[in-house]
């Protein structure tokens, strides 16, 4: 099973807020983002962002210029059925990260919660970053988050890295700046805790 099946499969038998990853509002990188691009005009991405409420609250907020990637064909028709006429405000990419070719220095920020720890080999965590440097604007925002130092081996089926400050910033390399760095305790809709990690990283 190659990555898009799995993922198809994952978003078509369980519901979004049955997922384990799901949060009916992702503070942390609203404030993030909102920390990090205060001009509602500036070029935002969000890399996996599959079902997630962050376009939506983006939007509320009065960003409008909204970009949403994932391989997933299900999880993207959720999103924007949930947002109704407005999702032709977003740009929708259905596309796997590794392999699509986005504009270069196009995006201001560049979003992705619990993407990067699911790449366990390191040809896919350079084909991400490569295309992270050529797709973020000189002086851009990484906001990402990963499972921290005690998040779980594993996840939906699949092995994932976990990571802290170091290890993160090791991947990302001498071109990003880390700006700041936080944990977080998810809490799942079964019950669970799980440890991430959420840096924000400027490129020079």
């Amino acid at each position: 099973m190659d990555g898009k099946e799995h993922w198809e499969g994952v978003y078509r038998n369980k519901a979004a807020d049955a997922v384990s990853w799901y949060r009916s509002h992702l503070d942390t990188s609203l404030r993030l983002i909102d920390e990090n691009a205060p001009d509602r005009n500036a070029a935002i991405i969000d890399v996996g962002g599959g079902e997630s409420t962050l376009v939506d609250d983006l939007l509320q907020r009065g960003y409008r210029n909204l970009t949403v990637l994932d391989m997933s064909a299900v999880a993207l028709g959720t999103a924007k059925q949930r947002l109704g006429s407005i999702a032709e405000q977003v740009t929708w990419v259905e596309s796997d990260i590794m392999v699509v070719d986005l504009p270069e220095h196009r995006y201001d920020v560049w979003h992705d919660r619990a993407v990067f720890h699911f790449l366990t080999e390191q040809s896919q965590r350079d084909a991400y970053t490569r295309m992270l440097t050529r797709a973020l604007k000189p002086g851009g925002r990484v906001v990402i988050a990963t499972f921290g130092p005690l998040g779980p081996n594993r996840c939906s089926g699949l092995d994932v890295r976990r990571y802290d400050v170091q290890l993160l910033s090791d991947e990302f390399g001498p071109g990003f700046e880390l700006v700041t760095s936080t944990l977080e305790d998810h809490h799942t809709p079964a019950g669970s805790s799980q440890q991430f990690l959420y840096c924000c990283f400027r490129k020079l």
